[in-house]
């Protein structure tokens, strides 16, 4: 059986994101082994134009949502629906918002030159050291070691992250992503159908098996 084409469009900073591929993982466990989708990762920066070394977070989030007891209800909100998902969230420990083009060129390298599981892996762990140890996911030296952990050469990712070496195909695939109609994240295409936001496992389960009948 063909894998069923499965497409995620995130940004590392959006917590539904993280919520959302989880969500994802739990509908894939509960269909037949053999439906196993073909996964792709999309880049799409919720904030392109963050400086370099990113933002104070508690300046940067009460500008954005007018005060600082706003912001900190709606992380409440998600540590919530992420605890059922199985994830940890500690905004806490998050100081910095960051910007996220090094830690998407990061996984495009690694969709172009790692495993499945690699890949998976690298997802994984960079939304986990942002959301649940509030680590700069900004900075080289934050990713390297992420990237070692999920199985991958620390100097040929140094070396990739360290010039300028996949920042057009970023760009690019951001711009293909919006003409494609997508304007938020997540956003999880499996097979024809379009989901926008972390729906629950039993959405994705249907879109699985849905996608399995298209292909037969």
């Amino acid at each position: 059986m063909k894998p069923v084409d499965t497409q995620i469009t995130y940004d590392f900073i959006c917590p539904w994101c993280w919520i959302g591929h989880r969500n994802l993982k739990a509908a894939i466990e509960r269909v037949p082994a053999e439906v196993a989708p073909a996964m792709s990762y999309v880049p799409y920066e919720l904030n392109p134009d963050m400086p370099v070394e990113g933002a104070d977070r508690k300046a940067y989030r009460t500008a954005k949502f007018g005060n600082w007891a706003r912001s900190q209800a709606m992380d409440a909100e998600v540590a919530m629906m992420g605890r059922r998902a199985g994830l940890d969230f500690n905004y806490d420990l998050i100081t910095v918002t960051p910007n996220t083009r090094l830690a998407h060129r990061l996984m495009a390298f690694a969709q172009q030159i790692g495993d499945t599981a690699m890949v998976e892996a690298l997802f994984e762990a960079i939304f986990a050291a942002y959301f649940s140890r509030g680590e700069h996911i900004g900075l080289i030296d934050v990713l390297v070691p992420l990237a070692v952990s999920a199985g991958f050469d620390a100097q040929a990712v140094r070396n990739h992250l360290s010039g300028t070496d996949g920042e057009a195909e970023v760009v690019a695939a951001q711009a293909k992503a919006q003409r494609e109609g997508v304007r938020s994240v997540p956003t999880i295409r499996i097979g024809s159908a379009a989901i926008a936001g972390a729906q629950p496992p039993s959405i994705m389960e249907k879109a699985l098996q849905a996608a399995v009948g298209e292909a037969i």
